[in-house]
């Protein structure tokens, strides 16, 4: 690679971390795009001109338009940043055409779901000494499902993250950013009867060994409910959980910009991908709310006289 690229590269990277907080993972992504990008540039990337991107961009005709998309946007942002740095007095990466994606609808649960893995969750966690697992797996359901939280965010809470009589969780999520989620008062019983099952100076409020409780037992534990509740296992995973608790929020009137602070997405782009709805509810939307729903459908019709010859 040239000592021009590898060093762009490298400031790049650290503008990133720096300046707009990308994730570990992001950043590694980025890395190898450019890095790549480079090897097909014959080292002098920095240089490109269109012709070389479009060439560069060719040779991934035969991914998916996804990771096509996401190599154009890493070459995007990385000659954005030569411009600002003075470095460049144009942006090559503008003149080649995005991939189309086509974003697949999230899975998401059905409330009468739901309600089946809260019934079953709370039998479990019921009785004079139930099990502290029972009690865990409750608190864990009702934080995936009344708070939104990624498997990572949950998973990784420190003890602490529920404290006095807070409504909310300060949650650290993508790109190590901060922000409020709300507690439920379900939430908060559930929390009042797992807190006295903790041992003494964990740093975790789901602790498992020396760590918190892994994302994978997560999923198995959600699963393995699921399949209890009588609600087919494949379609349970904290992730659809999340997409539940966003779906289930607009579907009650939830206004899409608090719903994208509440899940933590940079881009409500992201968020909009929840606001599918069926087309028979949009079908009764439109004939009950709709202004047209509430005339008068004889008042409506108009005489015509037809063109004097």
């Amino acid at each position: 690679m040239d000592a021009t690229d590898s060093a762009t590269i490298e400031r790049f990277l650290e503008m990133m971390a720096a300046e707009r907080g990308a994730a570990r993972n992001t950043l590694a992504a980025y890395r190898r795009d450019l890095d790549q990008a480079s090897a097909l540039a014959g080292g002098r990337l920095a240089a490109a001109t269109p012709a070389v991107l479009r060439k560069i961009m060719a040779g991934y005709a035969s991914l998916a338009a996804s990771s096509a998309a996401r190599k154009l946007s890493a070459l995007r942002q990385y000659f954005a940043f030569l411009q600002d740095e003075g470095e460049r007095a144009d942006n090559p990466a503008l003149d080649i055409a995005r991939p189309a994606t086509r974003r697949p609808l999230p899975r998401i649960l059905t409330h009468d779901d739901v309600e089946r893995l809260f019934a079953q969750a709370g039998e479990e966690a019921e009785g004079e000494a139930p099990p502290a697992a029972a009690i865990r797996l409750l608190l864990l359901l009702e934080l995936l499902y009344g708070s939104g939280l990624r498997a990572s965010e949950l998973v990784s809470l420190p003890r602490r993250a529920i404290a006095g009589e807070r409504a909310f969780l300060i949650v650290r999520g993508k790109g190590d950013k901060e922000r409020l989620v709300p507690l439920s008062e379900r939430a908060r019983v559930a929390f009042d009867r797992w807190l006295p099952l903790l041992a003494e100076g964990s740093a975790w409020l789901f602790p498992s060994g020396k760590g918190h409780v892994s994302r994978v037992r997560l999923f198995q534990m959600l699963r393995d409910l699921a399949g209890r509740a009588g609600v087919n296992p494949q379609s349970v995973s904290p992730h659809v959980l999340r997409h539940a608790f966003a779906t289930h929020l607009l579907e009650g009137g939830a206004d899409l910009r608090a719903l994208q602070l509440m899940l933590g997405h940079a881009d409500i782009a992201t968020t909009e991908i929840y606001t599918h709805v069926d087309s028979r509810r949009l079908v009764e939307l439109v004939n009950r709310r709709h202004p047209l729903a509430r005339m008068d459908v004889g008042a409506a019709s108009v005489d015509v006289e037809a063109p004097s010859a």
